[in-house]
């Protein structure tokens, strides 16, 4: 029995592959569970004119009505980012979704998963999901941490959510095995904030050099995914110490309430979103722009890695 009925490439995406061109992989939980409509549908445009302009080509992946869609048309793009109910996919979500023909927003880990399938090795994001605080009472981990060591894809992401625990999420990817690269930044990125303060062990500080990285890892039989660590542009930033004090005031507000599981993060940045008057969201839209352009740049330098090597090796 083959899933390959339940797994369709746009025409765009399927001549991009089969011309070893560069792909770059987009989630569909930002637009779904991240952003209210139509932001949701103008912020998803941008981002995928985006890869287009820095020379890729965008595969925005989803799930409509029980089919993996890897590269939405307009229309598609339109229609999902209006749809109500629609599922909050990670890997143990897709076979239902698939079974029941559901809606589902793909989530960091299912992203990579269906990007891996159709051979996409580049993939940008927003915020890679991690440990929750207070997890060593909860164990409330993201299902991402797992899927990098398993999943070769790298991830270009803005850090990880600063509604994290981010010492323990870096102690999670470390003991994984995971690469994480700071691209022209010795500090882990906190998402809204540019350094979480952490020193990272890896520093580079082109395009071509983490490319090369990447090639080497997959030559190496490698298992696992990269994560690239991009810090958000410095004029869309919110200090570490201007945003803390209203994530703990989320957090409280959300054990008030109850909120766990696949709700937390959407509640916390929603409530973000509301007490920062708008700011977290335009720095949330920003800094997705910019991993979909770095993410981009890298893919471009990724595939002209590989026909460089295959012109030497013949």
């Amino acid at each position: 029995m083959s899933w390959m009925n339940e797994f369709v490439l746009s025409e765009e995406v399927q001549e991009a592959l089969n011309a070893n061109a560069p792909v770059v992989a987009l989630e569909s939980t930002i637009i779904s569970h991240g952003m209210p409509y139509p932001q949701n549908l103008e912020v998803a445009r941008k981002v995928e004119d985006a890869v287009r302009s820095a020379g890729a080509v965008p595969a925005t992946i989803a799930i409509l009505n029980g089919i993996i869609a890897v590269g939405l048309s307009a229309e598609q793009l339109e229609h999902f980012a209006q749809e109500k109910n629609v599922m909050k996919c990670s890997r143990r979500d897709l076979p239902y979704a698939i079974t029941q023909q559901l809606n589902g927003a793909t989530t960091v880990a299912a992203t990579m998963i269906v990007a891996e399938m159709a051979g996409i090795e580049v993939f940008a994001t927003g915020g890679i999901g991690g440990v929750h605080r207070g997890a060593e009472l909860t164990f409330d981990i993201s299902a991402d941490l797992n899927e990098f060591a398993q999943t070769s894809v790298a991830v270009v992401s803005a850090g990880a959510k600063a509604i994290l625990d981010i010492p323990k999420t870096l102690e999670y990817l470390e003991t994984c095995g995971v690469p994480v690269i700071g691209f022209g930044t010795k500090y882990f990125p906190a998402f809204y904030s540019r350094s979480s303060g952490i020193e990272l062990p890896k520093t580079l500080s082109t395009t071509h050099d983490i490319a090369a990285f990447i090639y080497e890892k997959k030559r190496m039989n490698l298992k696992g995914g990269v994560l690239v660590a991009n810090p958000i542009p410095a004029e869309y930033e919110i200090p570490a110490d201007t945003i803390e004090p209203h994530i703990a005031q989320a957090i409280e507000m959300a054990t008030v309430n109850g909120i766990k599981g696949k709700d937390l993060t959407p509640f916390l940045l929603r409530t973000l979103n509301e007490v920062t008057r708008g700011k977290s969201q335009l720095a949330n839209e920003q800094l997705v722009l910019c991993n979909a352009r770095l993410a981009a740049a890298i893919a471009v330098d990724l595939v002209a890695i590989k026909k460089k090597r295959a012109f030497i090796a013949l």
